[in-house]
């Protein structure tokens, strides 16, 4: 700890911020870590994010992406990418997730995010060589799997039998194409509330700021719908999601609304069943147990997506091995 302190405060002097205060900020999921630094009218953020747990270089890929398309992500103001660690342009406190709390309306908020994504997909041409990975089916597979491989022992109280790992992946296998029959994109992955800000002095969709998308990926331009529209961390009226579905699809009317529906179902499905095992493993590996509490939201999310008739057999798989009443908050033990 007194060593990453010494390498923090060399990194700081150097960029001409070592005499500035600093304050922590709310953390996520990852090992990452946030300090707000405010002095003299002058404010950044400090992206700590320590090696080898941690890579910024796909941030600032993906930031400079963003920038190039016209999108509010925070410009990065110094970096050691050696050390892990970022400067980054203070974006202040109006997240979604604080707007509606406060008790903004949803809509307005909603539709300027979709309409970063119809700019975003609009735009963007996945390249020849693109900067940031596929979305292949490997990695879609070994998210599905965390289903098995934590949630199904942690309810079950014992481990996952090879077999039915193989024959539940078997099914994702399957679906992939499903999800595929819809055009590539940029994928940010972590597009809700929580990582959307509504910015000052901007206008059009550059005041949509846009917060955790090291991640990205180039896959199905259905994914980041979902991960808005199915919030694991809150629940988005149905008559919003509908509207907002409406508003996407007007502005591509060359899409194959069939062909979108079950890829967005699948992508849910998909989606869904990964969040379930990362909220699992973050109580179990992690001793994070707060994130327990959205399980029952995201199993409610994952039956609506079940509903979709390409669906159909994954369903039925479920209700054979994780039938509806292992769908719960798991006890909250941790790994010893």
């Amino acid at each position: 700890m007194a060593e990453r302190a010494t390498q923090i405060a060399g990194f700081l002097a150097a960029a001409g911020w070592g005499d500035v205060p600093r304050r922590p900020l709310a953390g996520d999921a990852s090992f990452r870590r946030y300090e707000r630094l405010e002095a003299a009218g002058r404010r950044a953020v400090l992206m700590d994010a320590p090696p080898p747990k941690e890579d910024v270089r796909p941030f600032i890929a993906v930031a400079r992406l963003l920038h190039g398309l016209g999108l509010s992500a925070p410009q990065i103001l110094a970096e050691d990418i050696a050390a892990g660690l970022l400067l980054l342009e203070d974006f202040g406190d109006s997240t979604y997730t604080r707007l509606l709390a406060a008790g903004a309306a949803e809509e307005p908020l909603y539709r300027l995010s979709i309409e970063l994504l119809i700019a975003l997909q609009r735009s963007f041409r996945v390249p020849a060589t693109p900067i940031v990975p596929p979305y292949d089916d490997d990695r879609l597979l070994s998210e599905a799997a965390l289903l098995v491989d934590w949630y199904l022992p942690a309810i079950t109280g014992q481990p996952t039998e090879p077999a039915l790992r193989t024959e539940y992946l078997a099914g994702w296998r399957s679906l992939l194409p499903v999800a595929r029959a819809v055009p590539d994109t940029l994928v940010l992955r972590d597009y809700h509330v929580d990582n959307l800000m509504l910015l000052d002095g901007r206008s059009g969709v550059a005041a949509c700021g846009l917060l955790d998308f090291q991640d990205a990926v180039i896959g199905p331009r259905s994914y980041d719908l979902v991960s808005l529209l199915e919030d694991a961390r809150r629940d988005v009226p149905a008559d919003l999601v509908a509207a907002m579905l409406k508003h996407y699809l007007a502005a591509f009317p060359e899409l194959d609304r069939d062909a979108f529906a079950a890829s967005y179902a699948v992508m849910g499905a998909q989606r869904n069943c990964k969040i379930v095992g990362i909220f699992t493993r973050l109580c179990v590996r992690d001793g994070k147990p707060i994130y327990l509490a959205h399980i029952p939201r995201v199993w409610r999310l994952i039956e609506q997506d079940l509903r979709h008739p390409a669906l159909a057999p994954m369903a039925r798989w479920l209700d054979r091995r994780v039938p509806p009443p292992l769908r719960r908050i798991p006890p909250a033990r941790t790994a010893a």
